[in-house]
């Protein structure tokens, strides 16, 4: 039987930790490290002895991983997204999951509007500019960009939000302090949603606007969702902004698209295959690049590390954690059988 241990695949901030220091659970930090990745074979070694699992996005949580703990009484991400663990799994053998949700909303929606204004006033390559001493004299035609908001001729951008979730809504908050048109696609809306903003298809989405932000969830119908054809819907005036998750671009077809001037370019937080990046995608001149900083503010990652350790807690003493999110676990005779198991 394992033992009471909350086990923490890599560092977390020390909001997180102090809480369950306070209540006195037992705590384990396998990769201590944050530049390194946790080895699977030492991960499968430690959950023998773990009765909770607190991980993060960077380790991928399936069957063999799970099974490795009999007695394992729930897994707790410090994330929204849990796309790394495998729910079907955890379903089956009754371990409730739980997640951060609504914490990083708004600092999300910032950053969102920074990689957007940065990429249409150029920022980045700006900051080289500078950095590499070649600024000799102002000039009318220096870094030309794009504007965001209505501009000398007072015509008014569009903003295309792909998944008008929370997220998407606090984008759109902040697109409206620019004068921006807000136009929507989520599957299966039509219509508007309550703040007025019209439900269009995706397709009339990516021809109308001169922005393209994502924050969509991934599933099976989000994959590759803008490929090629997408990309081609687009004006070769538009940005893609992407926030939400990288498989949902196909990367090489975006590369593609730069390379080509398809699109004016992109600005992304997250990647198909992160880490790594597509091959060419670092070339292209015409787009910024984020390390998966969406929710990076000291506030809000400790905010985030307080969530995962309440929930963890929660799993360590057998009650419904505050953020589950299958909750129907509950109520299934695997997860009765498990609680049994460790009486």
């Amino acid at each position: 039987m394992p033992e009471s241990l909350v086990l923490i695949t890599r560092r977390i901030p020390p909001a997180g930790l102090a809480l369950l220091d306070d209540a006195g659970a037992r705590t384990r930090v396998l990769e201590p490290d944050p530049d390194r990745i946790v080895d699977r074979a030492a991960l499968i070694g430690a959950v023998q002895h773990a009765a909770v699992l607190l991980t993060q996005l960077t380790e991928r949580i399936d069957r063999e991983v799970m099974e490795a703990s009999a007695g394992l009484r729930g897994i707790a991400t410090m994330a929204v997204g849990y796309n790394n663990i495998d729910m079907d799994a955890a379903n089956a053998m009754g371990i409730p999951v739980s997640n951060t949700p609504g914490v990083l909303t708004e600092t999300t929606a910032d950053l969102t509007f920074a990689l957007l204004l940065g990429i249409a006033r150029r920022i980045r390559e700006a900051d080289a500019y500078m950095r590499a001493g070649k600024y000799r004299i102002w000039g009318p035609e220096l870094l030309l960009g794009t504007d965001v908001g209505t501009g000398p001729d007072g015509s008014r951008k569009t903003l295309g939000i792909i998944g008008y979730g929370r997220i998407g809504r606090a984008v759109a908050r902040r697109a409206r302090g620019f004068d921006m048109d807000i136009i929507a696609y989520r599957s299966g809306r039509t219509g508007s949603a309550d703040d007025g903003t019209p439900y269009v298809s995706l397709d009339d989405l990516l021809t109308r606007s001169d922005f393209v932000s994502i924050h969509a969830p991934l599933n099976h119908d989000t994959r590759h969702l803008i490929g090629a054809r997408e990309l081609k819907l687009m004006r070769d005036s538009a940005f893609l902004i992407n926030v939400g998750r990288g498989e949902i671009v196909d990367e090489r077809a975006l590369v593609a698209a730069l390379r080509s001037a398809t699109i004016a370019g992109a600005a992304l937080d997250v990647y198909e295959y992160e880490p790594a990046m597509a091959d060419g995608l670092a070339d292209c001149h015409n787009v910024l690049l984020a390390p998966h900083i969406g929710s990076a503010s000291v506030a809000t990652r400790d905010r985030m590390a307080a969530i995962a350790a309440r929930n963890a807690l929660a799993h360590l003493r057998g009650e419904r954690a505050p953020e589950v999110v299958n909750p129907a676990v509950y109520d299934s005779a695997a997860y009765r059988a498990r609680l049994e198991s460790m009486s």
